[in-house]
C-alpha cells in the first residue's frame, strides 16, 4: 500500500494529467515554432509539471528556475509575495513562458508578471496546470491552462501539503483536511 491511499483521494488521474500535459506541449511548440523559448520553473510546486512539459515540447528549450512563496508552510496565501530563488540568467530579449502549479488568488502571478516585464523579455506568458477561479482576487490572463477546479486543497505533482506529498503521481484531495 502506497503511503498516502489512506490520505488522499484522486481528483485528476495520471493518465489524465500526462494526457494534458501532452497536448499543452504540442499548442506550445506550434506556438513557439522557430522561437528559443525558455520556460520558467516557479519552485516548488511547479517541478514536476515543468520537468515533463518540457520533455514534451518539440523545440530546444531553456529551463529557468524562480521561487516564490506566499503560503509560509500554511494552507492559505497570506497575500504577501517573495522571492526565495531569482532566475540565474539576464531575462531581456527572451521568449519568456512562465510554468505554475496553480493559480487560485492570482497574487503570485501577478507579482510575478510585473517583476518579469521589468526584466524587458521580448515575450512573457503564463502556464499553469491548475486554475482555482472561485479565489481569484485579481485577473490574470492565463495563455495555456491544464484544469478548472473548484475551491479544494489538492496534493501530488508537485503541491504539498506541510512539504509533503509533492511525489503523488496524480493531484488529489486531503480526505481529512
Amino acid at each position: 500500500m502506497a503511503f498516502y491511499e489512506q490520505e488522499v483521494g484522486v481528483l485528476i488521474s495520471e493518465d489524465k494529467l500526462q494526457a494534458r500535459v501532452r497536448e499543452l506541449a504540442a499548442e506550445i511548440t506550434r506556438d513557439y515554432a522557430g522561437k528559443d523559448l525558455t520556460l520558467i520553473c516557479v519552485l516548488k510546486g511547479s517541478a514536476f509539471f515543468a520537468i515533463d512539459l518540457a520533455k514534451y515540447i518539440d523545440l530546444p528549450v531553456k529551463l529557468e528556475f524562480l521561487g516564490v512563496s506566499s503560503y509560509q508552510g500554511g494552507t492559505e496565501s497570506t497575500g504577501e509575495v517573495r522571492i526565495t530563488t531569482d532566475v540565474s540568467k539576464p531575462m531581456a530579449g527572451k521568449h519568456l513562458l512562465i510554468i505554475e502549479d496553480i493559480i487560485d488568488t492570482g497574487l503570485t502571478m501577478q507579482f510575478l508578471l510585473e517583476n518579469l516585464r521589468a526584466r524587458h523579455p521580448a515575450s512573457l506568458k503564463v502556464c499553469t496546470l491548475l486554475e482555482k477561479p472561485s479565489r481569484a482576487r485579481t485577473k490574470v490572463d492565463i495563455d495555456y491552462k491544464g484544469f478548472v477546479i473548484d475551491d479544494l486543497f489538492v496534493v501530488g505533482y508537485g503541491l504539498d501539503f506541510g512539504e509533503v506529498y509533492r511525489n503523488i503521481p496524480f493531484i488529489g484531495v486531503m480526505k481529512n483536511k
